[in-house]
């Protein structure tokens, strides 16, 4: 089942089951208190992707451009959108490796470069290729907002699916 946000209306679409339309009400209370966390330095992507994040109905807990303030915003995440190159550096691996395994954080990077990702795959949901479209942002947050993310099966454009939580490749996989 997918819920996805067009302005102010919710607009829900996938099987109905023995109870009805509750099942998709409970959904999208999930994912309306979803906390996003964006670690990008570029103002104008992390703008983007903040405006994606609210379309979908989701919380922004922070925008960071290092990985100081990433990790300072970890305890009010429940998402992470990550980028690999940021002010302070190729840090972005770091930060998810750390966001994920310390705060339990689902990771989800967005990058022009996946080969740089490493060994930190394991404990990421996949990656987002940039440039990226705002389909593939949104896809990827709402399977994220599941309680058991299978974001292997998520056929969209520029999502390449690890094998850490749900997936299939590694970053050792991806790279070739």
């Amino acid at each position: 089942m997918i819920s996805v946000i067009y302005g102010k209306r919710l607009i829900f679409w996938g099987t109905r089951d023995a109870i009805g339309h509750s099942a998709n009400r409970n959904f999208a209370e999930k994912v309306m208190t979803k906390r996003v966390l964006i670690v990008e330095d570029e103002i104008f992507v992390a703008l983007e992707i903040e405006h994606i994040v609210r379309a979908v109905g989701m919380e922004v807990s922070a925008i960071a451009a290092d990985r100081k303030d990433a990790l300072a915003a970890a305890p009010d995440s429940d998402i992470a959108l990550v980028d690999l190159n940021l002010r302070d550096g190729p840090t972005g691996p770091l930060i998810g490796q750390a966001l994920a395994e310390r705060h339990g954080v689902r990771v989800i990077y967005v990058t022009a470069n996946p080969a740089q990702i490493g060994a930190s795959a394991a404990n990421a949901l996949g990656v987002i290729t940039k440039p990226f479209r705002e389909t593939t942002i949104r896809a990827a947050l709402m399977a994220a907002a599941e309680e058991k993310p299978d974001l292997s099966s998520l056929a969209i454009s520029g999502f390449i699916p690890f094998s850490g939580p749900s997936g299939s490749l590694t970053g050792a996989e991806y790279q070739g």
